[in-house]
């Protein structure tokens, strides 16, 4: 699902035109939700809230009379913003929303009214610089249909403000719903909405006001607050009080005007906003008063509460992660790097010095095998049987499991790795230079990180060592099972960690087997072709391939690709013979760093080595650039270098796109000029290095193919306007969408090469060789 705001655009009529069989956009969106599983619901909310379109919080079913509240759908969504008041720390905030504490306010309608609700609520939402429609109202395309299945539909989005007063209309942030139909029609809603919302307003007619009398006496949480008309020619704002009798107390004037009307909601909404009294709630609290609704919650369902369960076993091990990482992923510690690092050692020769190669070679193997021995005295922790137990479950459970454990190691870890992010970009700002800061920091990052990969990552090496027990244990018995379930995993859309990115080193017996699995999952029909991103730190690679193919590569706040990930993507069967393949393998890569990090790891060497890989097992390479101008340079270096070891391991050229990104409106001639000077800039580079002399290498032509109509991109920023209120720039959508149909016909034209098994073989033998 490729991110576009335009997408609610489409009119929904017959092919002849009859507007007798059009369908509201609303019952298109309940529809949709209606018939999608909880995956596809909670991938389509995530899209949903980044284009800052409203998301279903009750879905109603006509047909069965239920009403159900979409918490898990609304679980992934976690964004980042900023009070007014925490300004001048010059920090943000980074909350997943369903767990945020913050007043919800309710917009329902009783009657009909000539006032559109949705259009006042859009108004309200957009910040001064910014109009964007949040909830579809009755003037946009096929809106002004009568609705089949959507009346008693709550949407909700959510205000969030910059810390920049200039732009935010309030200063904390707030939830915002909106009911569809009838509030007499919509009973149970409504009672929900009484009970959640720090504050309800109502849009009435003056003649519909005696529907109120059934409230008196009644508890209800919610401030009440009627928005009254006269014949839809004048209105005015009222307090409702139902307890202990009814009461209506007017609280402004009559508002001939909706901007007069928008104005005194606005104050209204502020003056709730800094009483002491405003009840707060996270929407995960509000399933308990779902329930007294009789209304359904999504997360209920078996298979859900079941991994919830299986999941939360392991979070609620963590009290520190640092420490939680040495006691239950003892694999993957220090005993691991210092294999990796002996291991590649022995065909790198980084320290052979003067020393006899060959018996250099033999005394590394010694250590290396030393270090085994001590790996192989851990066993497996019962944080990894948790983990393997969330695996071994039905297909719709393992998705589950994976998705809670993704969210609540990321709930646990989220703010300090946010806080470590914001520190390691303000000192490779300051600092040109080597810094051991820097390198702390990324330790620091490094050590303070906890993610699925993780639990993965100590899955494989507890296979690299399963020679070490009895054949018929049940514990080795449970070990080979793990390769099966990874694979199983890739199919459910996670990515697999190809190079590690703490060790940088790739586990070859773990790889082989997770993808030869996949390969007798997919009955041996695993043609394949290859899609890479390289490119600098925080480029948008993992973004750009997100929006590209419907992917999950991590992006969220907090985390950066370390080492390299792929993922799979199956092609639809009509396509296959065209595309010559069965399926494309995206390889996400970690950023190449252009200063020079003072580490025991080699790790300025590492990311090279990872990009030639990563190129060198490519059929097309896109490089990420960004517009930081001061480092491009290094950057350039490091890219000419990963092509230029292409030479000596690979025959084959991959065509190659380079992706300038967050880059404003250009002029097609100042584009061209800049690819040209590109290009330029790059063929000085091969010229003038000796290396690449000494390898016949003079051009940029040499190493790769690319078409020079067509081989220098520059997209737009991801957001249109300042975020968070920002929805996804349509321009950005837009060429990332021609820059997929480019990759995807210079797939169809490269030769077809190998299945998964091949391509085992080819990561290993590339590996020993960049």
């Amino acid at each position: 699902m490729l991110l576009n705001t335009n997408a609610r655009s489409a009119t929904c009529v017959s092919q002849d035109g009859d507007k007798c069989n059009a369908i509201n956009l609303l019952d298109l969106v309940t529809a949709l939700f209606l018939c999608s599983d909880s995956a596809l619901q909670q991938d389509l909310v995530l899209k949903m809230s980044l284009c800052q379109f409203a998301v279903p919080l009750l879905l109603p079913n006509s047909e069965t009379r239920e009403i159900t509240m979409m918490l898990w759908s609304m679980r992934d969504i976690v964004r980042t913003f900023r009070p007014s008041q925490q300004a001048f720390l010059k920090s943000y905030f980074d909350e997943r929303l369903v767990l945020s504490d913050i007043p919800l306010v309710s917009f329902v309608r009783l009657g009909k009214t000539s006032l559109s609700k949705s259009q006042m609520l859009n108004k309200l939402l957009c910040n001064n610089q910014q109009i964007h429609h949040t909830f579809c109202h009755r003037i946009m395309a096929c809106c002004d249909v009568p609705r089949r299945i959507s009346d008693g539909l709550v949407e909700i989005s959510w205000y969030l403000p910059c810390g920049n007063r200039k732009i935010d209309k309030f200063t904390e942030p707030l939830a915002f719903t909106n009911m569809r139909g009838d509030i007499k029609t919509s009973e149970r809603q409504f009672a929900f909405l009484c009970q959640a919302s720090a504050a309800v307003y109502i849009y009435c007619d003056e003649s519909e006001t005696n529907y109120f009398k059934h409230l008196e006496g009644k508890h209800v949480e919610a401030n009440i607050f009627l928005i009254s008309s006269t014949q839809g020619k004048s209105y005015r704002l009222k307090q409702l009080t139902v307890n202990p009798r009814l009461k209506m107390t007017d609280i402004s004037q009559i508002k001939k005007t909706d901007t007069e009307l928008l104005k005194a909601l606005q104050e209204s909404v502020s003056k709730m906003l800094v009483s002491p009294q405003t009840k707060k709630v996270s929407l995960a609290d509000l399933a308990y008063t779902a329930h007294c609704c009789q209304i359904l919650v999504d997360e209920d369902r078996d298979e859900c509460q079941t991994a919830w369960e299986n999941a939360s076993k392991i979070t609620a091990k963590v009290t520190n992660i640092s420490e939680f990482k040495d006691k239950q992923l003892p694999y993957q510690g220090n005993i691991w790097k210092a294999i990796s690092w002996v291991e590649t050692e022995c065909w790198r020769l980084r320290k052979v010095g003067n020393n006899n190669p060959g018996n250099y070679c033999e005394s590394i193997k010694e250590k290396e095998k030393e270090l085994r021995n001590k790996q192989q005295s851990f066993e497996m922790t019962t944080a990894v049987e948790c983990f393997h137990h969330g695996m071994t479950t039905s297909e719709v459970q393992r998705y589950h499991f994976l998705k809670w454990l993704e969210m609540e190691l990321d709930n646990l870890s989220r703010h300090q790795l946010s806080a470590l992010q914001d520190r390691y970009k303000e000192l490779r700002q300051k600092s040109l230079e080597e810094t051991k800061e820097i390198v702390e920091t990324d330790n620091q990052i490094s050590a303070c990180s906890l993610r699925v990969v993780h639990f993965v990552r100590e899955c494989g090496q507890l296979y690299n060592n399963v020679s070490c027990l009895p054949e018929y244990s049940r514990q080795r018995k449970n070990i080979e099972q793990l390769p099966g379930q990874c694979a199983q995993m890739m199919l459910d859309g996670f990515p697999l960690e190809l190079v590690d990115g703490d060790a940088a080193n790739i586990p070859i017996k773990w790889i082989s087997q997770v993808l030869t699995e996949l390969h007798n999952i997919m009955n041996s029909s695993s043609k394949l072709k290859v899609i890479t991103v390289i490119g600098a730190e925080n480029s948008g690679k993992s973004t750009l391939l997100n929006t590209m193919f419907g992917v999950r590569f991590a992006v969220n706040v907090g985390t950066c690709t370390r080492g390299a990930f792929i993922q799979l993507i199956s092609v639809s069967k009509d396509i296959r013979k065209e595309l010559g393949c069965d399926c494309i393998m995206l390889i996400d890569t970690e950023g190449l760093k252009p200063h020079r990090m003072v580490r025991d790891d080699h790790s300025h060497e590492r990311d090279k080595e990872v990009a030639s890989l990563a190129v060198a097992l490519s059929d097309v390479v896109v490089v990420s650039i960004s517009n930081d101008s001061s480092r491009e340079k290094d950057l350039w270096e490091m890219v000419c270098h990963a092509f230029a070891r292409l030479k000596g391991v690979s025959k084959k050229k991959p065509v190659c796109h380079f992706v300038h990104t967050n880059m404003y409106d250009m002029p097609a001639l100042e584009q061209l000029k800049r690819s040209k000077e590109l290009m330029e800039q790059l063929n000085e580079m091969f010229g003038k290095d000796v290396k690449m002399k000494k390898a016949n290498i003079n051009k940029l032509s040499d190493v790769i193919k690319f078409d020079l109509n067509n081989w220098s991109w520059y997209i737009p920023p991801v957001w249109d306007g300042t975020p968070p209120m920002a929805p996804v720039n349509v321009g950005f959508s837009a060429t990332v969408y021609t820059l997929k149909k480019v990759l995807i016909n210079d797939l169809q034209k490269c030769p077809e090469r190998g299945d998964l098994i091949q391509f085992i073989g080819k990561v290993e033998q590339f590996w020993k060789t960049v």
